[in-house]
């Protein structure tokens, strides 16, 4: 196939950095890939495709499949028990992919083996950390589950979903361009999941099909987190990141952006690789490639449909704000076309999947010998444990068994997620809000096209400051927030979950109906001699100007788990009747 390049992640330490302006390009002919093929382990995903050996070392750390506090192991023989380490599928530049078999389920996952003191060598640390975390946060069909994180004094073992058939890169070069239905189908499951990653506030920054894996029935799996972000409100993302032929202009111009429009661009031309088996930005020479991308100068086939021919053009537009945004290229007639029913609806975001649970799959895992209750809270925690592994084993390959994730349990699943979120959780309405109705607050991945194209983070409102504010403190003074002023508008404050006696009388409530409060003193309470520090949540608040003359509420994690952080934010919105 001609025109189709794989942009091939290079581990920095080896020939040259990702990618630069005065660089050579980095797009390899596919005849070149699988001789040239040196993925990072915790980049680029070649992995999970199939040869034998088990590794052996000593003291093992078990990290919380989410957030929470760290297990202690007392060998590596306590992980390795769980699992019959099988062939390699790749060798990356810090360390091995394995398939293994999970020994109570029987089934299929991939080990990725990071050599530590490579990772440290090649300063990837941040990298592969990055990439741990974010994935611990996703349960989604189209998105590489991550079941369980061990440590040893030598290696870090990182369990994932097992997926065999490959890249969706490979699948491109394999067949030319897809017929419209089959792209289609890939494109709404890419949609999908980026649109999930933006629900939970991060930014994937390096789609391409390379990182778009395939599993045994054709669905996609999006993977390689390694240069994803998680987006911080009131907070843009400076790091050029991601492969050229697939980053946004205002990526490869190292401009300030917001994030989500990056990876619509890159939607966009992975769609146009779907469609026309080339990409639209392509050339040898690294400047004249920047140059086609910041001037948007590219060519659409004539055997493009109408349809396809107006979204790829809505999605590949220069300036940023006005480029599509993901919930309008749902609604686009190409998009929605025999768009499956259990894609249909935004699915459920973290802290809602973490509340369901499969009582079938609990009562499977109960039977294997597990307490129910330390089962229960534990999936409720998202703690890691062996429980809580087999559990969301079974639960995954349940959904995989006959037609793949369109079964009627995963869409069973997803429509109670939904119905849970729209029902017992209205949106805003205009009399319900203690703003008197002035609080505009943008879903993310609403069905709904929003009136403001830009991605507006936080809670908007047109009153007074002061107003806001007297709002702001009665909603943390009813959830027991500690807070202490550090400028104009601007709180650190400090969370602990409830505990019996704990947070009774600790607020010194006669400052927050001070009229002098903006100008007083601290009103934190520092007596935390039984918190545990891994179960506080620390962030600031601030109260932004915007240019449309209103006010944006902005709250930010600092500290603490993300879990935890995402509980207090819903219950600080409920608590201003905005959910």
């Amino acid at each position: 196939m001609l025109g189709l390049k794989k942009a091939l992640t290079v581990p920095p330490c080896s020939v040259t950095i990702l990618w630069h302006p005065l660089g050579s390009a980095l797009g390899f002919h596919h005849h070149h890939h699988h001789q040239l093929l040196s993925a990072c382990i915790g980049g680029g995903n070649r992995a999970y495709q199939d040869s034998r050996v088990a590794p052996a070392s000593d003291v093992v750390l078990a990290f919380g499949i989410m957030d929470g506090p760290i297990q202690n192991v007392s060998s590596v023989d306590s992980f390795l028990r769980n699992y019959k380490l099988g062939k390699t599928l790749g060798i990356g530049s810090f360390g091995k992919v394995k398939v293994a078999e999970h020994a109570l389920t029987g089934h299929k996952v991939a080990v990725k083996i990071l050599n530590r003191k490579k990772i440290k060598n090649m300063d990837m640390e941040e990298k592969v950390r990055r990439e741990i975390k974010i994935l611990r946060l996703f349960m989604h069909p189209h998105i590489i589950r991550l079941y369980e994180v061990v440590e040893t004094h030598s290696d870090i073992y990182v369990v994932m979903e097992y997926v065999k058939s490959g890249e969706l890169f490979d699948h491109i070069v394999e067949k030319g361009r897809l017929h419209e239905e089959e792209a289609r189908m890939f494109f709404q499951q890419i949609i999908s999941g980026v649109e999930y990653c933006h629900r939970n506030m991060v930014v994937h920054r390096d789609l391409k099909p390379e990182n778009l894996l395939l599993d045994s029935k054709h669905n996609v799996k999006i993977a390689d987190f390694g240069l994803s972000n998680i987006m911080r409100d009131g907070h843009f993302l400076k790091t050029s990141c991601g492969s050229p032929n697939y980053a946004a202009p205002e990526v490869i111009s190292g401009k300030l952006y917001a994030g989500p429009e990056v990876d619509v661009w890159s939607c966009g031309v992975i769609l146009y690789a779907l469609l026309c088996g080339t990409l639209p930005f392509d050339d040898e020479n690294i400047p004249n490639l920047f140059k086609k991308i910041k001037g948007g100068i590219y060519t659409l086939p004539s055997h493009l449909s109408a349809s396809a021919r107006d979204l790829i053009p809505r999605m590949l537009i220069v300036d940023p704000m006005k480029r599509m945004t993901i919930p309008e290229v749902r609604a686009h007639p190409w998009f929605a076309s025999h768009l499956p029913r259990y894609l249909a609806v935004p699915p459920p975001d973290t802290t809602q999947q973490a509340k369901k649970i499969d009582e079938d799959i609990l009562q499977e895992v109960i039977k294997m010998g597990f307490d129910r209750n330390a089962l229960v809270e534990s999936l409720r925690n998202r703690v890691q444990n062996e429980g809580t592994v087999t559990y969301y084993l079974l639960l995954d390959n349940r959904f995989r068994v006959s037609n793949g994730y369109l079964g009627s349990e995963f869409q069973e699943t997803m429509d109670l997620g939904f119905n849970r979120m729209t029902q017992n959780e209205p949106l805003l309405s205009p009399g319900g809000a203690r703003f008197s109705g002035v609080i505009d607050y943008q879903q993310f991945g609403g069905r709904q096209i929003p009136a403001d194209r830009k991605w507006a983070l936080g809670l908007q409102s047109r009153a007074h400051p002061r107003e806001i504010m007297t709002e702001v403190l009665k909603a943390l003074q009813e959830l027991n927030v500690y807070w202490k002023k550090i400028g104009h508008y601007n709180m650190k404050c400090k969370w602990t979950p409830a505990n019996p006696g704990q947070h009774e009388g600790l607020l010194n409530n006669s400052a927050m109906h001070d009229n002098n409060f903006f100008g007083g003193d601290s009103v934190i309470i520092e007596n935390e001699a039984n918190v545990r520090p891994q179960s506080v949540v620390k962030f600031e608040l601030q109260l932004y100007k915007t240019r449309e003359e209103k006010y944006l509420l902005d709250l930010q994690r600092v500290q603490g788990p993300q879990f935890l952080f995402l509980e207090l934010c819903a219950a600080f919105l409920a608590q201003l009747r905005v959910l």
